[in-house]
């Protein structure tokens, strides 16, 4: 094996100019390859950073309660009506809250009042959905702090934050007091602390974050909580998360996937389109390398043919020009790798991305991938000509 390898090496080095273009084919192929991982990657980060970035991943909430009837009518047309005086709330909360920290994979919890409320200022009323999270906890899900663009992100119990767009819909500025009036009649006098922009439409305009005590007293509910919200990394154990708590607590629990299932069809074709085009490049890679050792091997026909009547084995032919292909392979892998790491290096990381750049994660490019698969085909790639040049006949090839 070792003469074998000394024979391949001076094979790589005996024609420059062949072997620079068969290294330069190799490199572009695994340019492209690892080009497509990093983009098919960095488009799906993008994607579920946009579509999850500003939402729990799993949410716990109680089960509905489906009013029936206490016995069946005969004969008669029946309407049952659900007690919309009865708010559907976690009553005993604080256990769950323990038993989902210690979970694997859980980056944050927060348990919330939610409910409908009207916002007034003067003859403007506006129609709001009201989130009372606890003030450690306001950027537990959604990153609040980062998105405020006035004033500052505290919750204190007689301030709220509202999105811009509601406050530019009700001529709203920081430190204005305005009355809030929840679906149970109850109202109070708050003073808004912040505006932010969270960059989704209706969050923006209908949404606003109190204090998790005194939204209690607004919607009346002394002791639980309307929703338990709660991250994951990475995103995609969601719905692990999800089934294993929905067991464990018996609680209606509800992963982000199971609202944005066209998302992950979406992703899904994209990852098969990005692997046929990887495949396509691998195969390239092999058919060059091939070419270029049938067209080596058709080449040395005389230099086979001495070394076969001087007695050297069919089996140490193959290994001369397998290992050949492979150091081709291996060397085009190695510098398409480099060429790829100099030109996506530039490009910013996928949540510093703005509208038109490319989004391009280096971390997704499978570089050693690529070269552990490109320079194993180009050892599969190698098999065939190998294979051609060990069954040359000597005489033949010498008498040539």
């Amino acid at each position: 094996m070792r003469y074998a390898a000394k024979i391949a090496f001076r094979h790589f080095l005996s024609n420059p100019a062949q072997t620079t273009l068969l290294i330069t084919g190799v490199a572009l192929g695994v340019t492209v390859f690892i080009f497509m991982s990093a983009l098919i990657g960095g488009l799906a980060q993008l994607l579920t950073l946009r579509t999850v970035g500003s939402i729990p991943h799993v949410t716990l909430e109680m089960h509905e309660r489906t009013p029936g009837l206490i016995r069946p009518v005969d004969d008669a047309q029946v309407a049952v009506q659900k007690d919309l005086s009865r708010r559907q709330q976690i009553a005993i909360w604080q256990p769950f809250i323990s038993q989902i920290e210690s979970m694997s994979g859980v980056t944050a919890v927060s348990p919330q009042i939610r409910g409908s409320a009207f916002l007034i200022r003067g003859q403007a009323i506006a129609a709001v959905g009201v989130l009372g999270v606890m003030p450690d906890k306001l950027s537990a899900i959604a990153d609040v702090t980062s998105a405020i663009i006035a004033g500052t992100a505290t919750l204190p119990s007689d301030g709220i934050l509202i999105g811009w767009k509601l406050a530019d819909d009700l001529g709203l500025h920081v430190g204005q007091t305005i009355l809030v009036r929840s679906d149970r009649q109850r109202e109070r006098s708050f003073r808004i602390n912040g505006i932010f922009s969270l960059g989704i439409a209706s969050a923006d305009r209908q949404t606003v974050f109190m204090n998790f005590t005194t939204a209690r007293a607004l919607f009346d509910l002394p002791s639980g909580v309307s929703r338990i919200e709660l991250k994951v990394a990475p995103v995609a154990e969601a719905p692990l998360v999800a089934e294993i708590l929905g067991r464990a607590t018996g609680l209606k629990v509800t992963s982000w996937t199971d609202e944005n299932s066209q998302l992950f069809e979406a992703l899904d074709a994209q990852g098969r389109t990005g692997a046929i085009i990887k495949v396509f490049a691998l195969l390239t890679i092999m058919i060059g390398i091939a070419s270029a050792m049938l067209l080596s091997v058709m080449r040395r026909r005389s230099e086979i043919g001495i070394m076969r009547a001087a007695g050297v084995r069919r089996r140490f032919i193959v290994q001369v020009f397998v290992l050949e292909g492979t150091l081709i392979g291996a060397v085009g892998s190695v510098a398409g790798a480099l060429l790829a790491w100099a030109a996506l290096a530039p490009f910013p990381p996928i949540a510093q991305v703005q509208g038109g750049d490319l989004p391009i994660d280096l971390a997704q490019g499978e570089f050693l991938l690529a070269v552990v698969l490109t320079t194993f085909a180009a050892a599969l790639a190698s098999i065939l000509p190998a294979q051609r040049a060990a069954r040359i006949d000597p005489v033949e090839a010498i008498g040539q």
